[in-house]
């Protein structure tokens, strides 16, 4: 079996995990409208697209169709990421509902939803916590793709120099000057990283997110050069902590602590999405060549995606993060769906 056929074949067995993980096993429950799901619809979608299977696309309008009414329920910055696929859908199916729910929504990203005094989009969850004056790395993949391919839907640059302007806001705000990387969030009342992590998963839904955000909307704003730059640096200092595995550690500088699957895959993504769009050269192919390889140790027979630490908010201090519990979750799945997806594409098989 060739090097893609392969990809394809992984990536289809985890996609089909996903869709039909029984209800009582929660860490894979769609049918809700959170970030969770939103990750895994935003995969399945990416797989569809890129690995060519229909059966994705068919399962994302039956699962709109389920769960639509459950999407006025909740406006929380955490919970946009579902819409992220209503633009696509719009375009395949032309039901208005589509693009009038993701208009209505997107509208009101840009004159309600919280934000940090540097205008950053604050992370405010379904849970019962509040972050206030947080800006944390997840609100790139979570929110700003579906306002950057909102504006790629209707043309409207208000929505793509929103995305634009969040992506910097992030970058700026979270990006460790000396080694690149980023840190898992920001407390704008208090000036400071807080716990001061440089969690690997945060820095794999920014490495992800970025190029994605800037193909949506390049034709509509003016993108800024220190966008790339920052991204460039991202991506470089990434790779100064890759173990010998192709894995990272669950936070990046602390070589003791456990190698994490869904980090890994979203970096490796990411670095593919990079390539992708012309912001990083083909250097980068050896390394997420080895990323694949320590991946697909952990993925089953069964497809289900082992090494995935659970869901983490800003820790209280960074060896808290290495008490999250590993579990498999549709997050999991996704960015390794998203990485298996972009291999078969070619990005990484050439």
């Amino acid at each position: 079996m060739s090097m893609k056929n392969q990809f394809k074949e992984l990536a289809e067995r985890v996609f089909h995990r996903m869709i039909d993980a029984p209800a009582s096993d929660w860490g894979m429950d769609i049918e809700k409208w959170d970030w969770v799901p939103g990750v895994g619809v935003i995969s399945i979608l990416a797989y569809g697209q890129l690995a060519g299977d229909p059966k994705a696309i068919d399962y994302l309008r039956q699962w709109t169709e389920r769960n639509r009414h459950k999407s006025d329920q909740v406006k929380v910055i955490n919970s946009m990421a579902p819409y992220a696929i209503f633009p696509a859908l719009y375009r395949i199916t032309g039901e208005r509902w589509y693009l009038e729910s993701a208009t209505k929504i997107g509208d009101w990203m840009l004159s309600e939803a919280p934000r940090t005094r540097e205008g950053a989009f604050e992370h405010t969850v379904t849970e019962e916590a509040q972050f206030s004056e947080q800006a944390w790395a997840d609100t790139l993949f979570m929110a700003v793709i579906f306002l950057a391919r909102l504006a790629r839907l209707t043309g409207d640059s208000k929505y793509a120099k929103e995305a634009e302007f969040q992506l910097l806001v992030h970058l700026r705000l979270l990006q460790d000057p000396e080694t690149g990387v980023l840190f898992h969030g920001w407390n704008g009342a208090e000036g400071n990283h807080m716990s001061a992590a440089r969690w690997a998963r945060a820095n794999a839904w920014v490495l992800l997110a970025s190029p994605w955000i800037a193909e949506e909307i390049n034709d509509l704003t003016q993108l800024s050069e220190e966008i790339l730059e920052r991204y460039q640096q991202l991506a470089a200092g990434l790779r100064q902590y890759q173990r010998e595995s192709g894995l990272w550690n669950t936070v990046l500088d602390q070589p003791e602590f456990a190698e994490e699957t869904s980090g890994s895959a979203g970096i490796a993504a990411g670095w593919l999405a990079g390539i992708r769009k012309g912001w990083l050269d083909h250097t980068y192919k050896e390394a997420v060549r080895n990323t694949l390889q320590g991946v697909k140790k952990y993925i089953d027979l069964e497809g289900t995606v082992q090494g995935v630490s659970g869901g983490t908010p800003v820790m209280p201090n960074i060896p808290a993060y290495n008490q999250i519990p590993c579990y498999p979750t549709l997050y999991g799945q996704g960015l390794v769906l998203i990485l298996l997806s972009l291999a078969h594409a070619g990005q990484a098989a050439e």
